[in-house]
Order: structure tokens, then sequence, then C-alpha cells
């Protein structure tokens, strides 16, 4: 039996990409959908199409994930299961502007933070809950061409660690989804360092889905839907002078 039959699921960033596709696998699954997205129109045209409740709003700020857990729960009676899926990704190093820096950390990291404040709560009283933080391979390793989002994937996977150390042996599962290339907006949208360090090996947003539905039956904490990002992590833990030299020969492939 599906370890998400009858569970009460939230996914933000549904309207389209790995969001949708994770709903979608959710409601295949037997769970009961509730699909958020800044999108209103493209997310009540999926929300009809995979049969799942559409939620529209901002799900970084304060005030607009605290509106989306209420509207959650006053439709599925209780969250079971939160995916921080929301994510954002601006180019540039330390001169991207303030603005970029500030919706990086503000929808990669603070909406994950916000809801988890909202959701523990309840899920500590009743000793159960699931949170999967959409956090990227750039998390354990880097996006070149975006320090905004490197960083902000980074602090994601910090605080999906921490949460995951915290309350583990309290009934809360903690998972961090870490792809890498997948055939989305996002990924066009990188340009010639996506083009040169993401396209080759790239999957679609449903083997993401399906690898995020074999991790919800382990409980196991990187999800990592390219199975070669565990080995990338391994040679930077082993040798990160050598493995930041690549990373280096690949910017300069990038610039050429």
């Amino acid at each position: 039996m599906s370890v998400v039959r009858d569970a009460g699921v939230v996914v933000t960033g549904a309207a389209g990409g790995i969001g949708r596709a994770i709903a979608e696998r959710m409601v295949a699954d037997g769970a009961r959908v509730v699909v958020n997205d800044l999108d209103a129109d493209r997310l009540a045209a999926t929300a009809a199409e995979i049969g799942a409740h559409a939620v529209p709003g901002d799900a970084a700020s304060e005030a607009g994930v605290t509106a989306l857990v209420e509207a959650a729960r006053g439709h599925l009676g209780a969250v079971d299961v939160w995916f921080a899926n929301a994510g954002v990704a601006t180019d540039g190093g330390p001169e991207a502007s303030e603005d970029d820096w500030a919706l990086s950390l503000e929808v990669n990291v603070m909406a994950h933070v916000r809801a988890s404040r909202l959701l523990l709560p309840d899920w500590l009283e009743r000793g159960s809950g699931r949170f999967v933080s959409t956090a990227s391979a750039a998390g354990l390793l880097m996006m070149l061409g975006s320090a905004p989002y490197t960083v902000s994937k980074h602090a994601a996977v910090g605080f999906a660690s921490w949460l995951r150390a915290t309350y583990a042996h309290r009934g809360v599962v903690v998972q961090c989804l870490c792809p890498q290339g997948v055939t989305t907006d996002m990924l066009t949208a990188t340009g010639r360092a996506g083009e040169i360090t993401l396209v080759e090996g790239a999957v679609a947003p449903s083997v993401v889905a399906d690898t995020v539905a074999a991790a919800l039956a382990d409980d196991r904490f990187l999800v990592l839907p390219h199975p070669e990002v565990e080995q990338y992590v391994q040679a930077r833990a082993a040798d990160t002078d050598r493995w930041l030299g690549g990373m280096n020969k690949l910017q300069r492939r990038i610039e050429g």
C-alpha cells in the first residue's frame, strides 16, 4: 500500500515542472493533494487536470505561507506531507542585485523555515509528519553562473539536515530532494552554464516524481534522481581542491 494513501499533501510550486509531476504522482498514489503556485491560472488548469485542489498564492512570505497552511488544513483536515518545492534561480555572483539575493533567500530558504514553523507543532503533538525540501544538486555541489542559487540551496540543505537531526526521534520525517538537470523551464533559463553542466543527463519531471515516491517508502534523507550526484559529493569531500579545480575548468568552458 502507498505510504501517502489518504494522506493530506501540499505541493508548492506545482503549476508545472517538478512540482506538478510530484503532485500528479501523489494523486495517483491515493493522496488528497493541495497544489500551490503564484501563477493562479496555470495552477487552476493543473489542479483540474490531475485531480488536486488549487490554493494560489505566495508560499514564501510569512503572510502567504500562513494563508496556505490555513487553507490546506481547511480542505484536508490536516497536513501530513509538505513538499517545499517552489524555487527561483537568478544569475550572477556578488554583483547580483540586492533584490535577486533577497528573492533567492526568501523563496529557496525562508519559505521552508516559515512552513516548518507552522507545521511542526501539530506534527510533534501527534508524532508524525513529513517535510520534503526541494534543494537541488546545487545545494550539495554548486550551480556555476549563479551564486544566489548555489548559496540559497546550500542553506536549504542545511536547514533540512537540521530538521532531520532535531526531530527524527519524534516522528517527523525530513527528506531533501536534490535533482540535477530536469527538463523544465528553469533548465532552459540557465543558458550556457546549464547547457554545459546540466543538459546532458537531464531527466523528465516524471522521473523525479518516481524517485520521490520510492524515497517516501524508505525515508532516506537524500533523494537523488541522478545517482551520480552522490559520487560527485564523495569526490568533493575526498579532495575539495581537486573538485573545485574541475569546477573552475568548467567555468572556463562556459566563458570560452
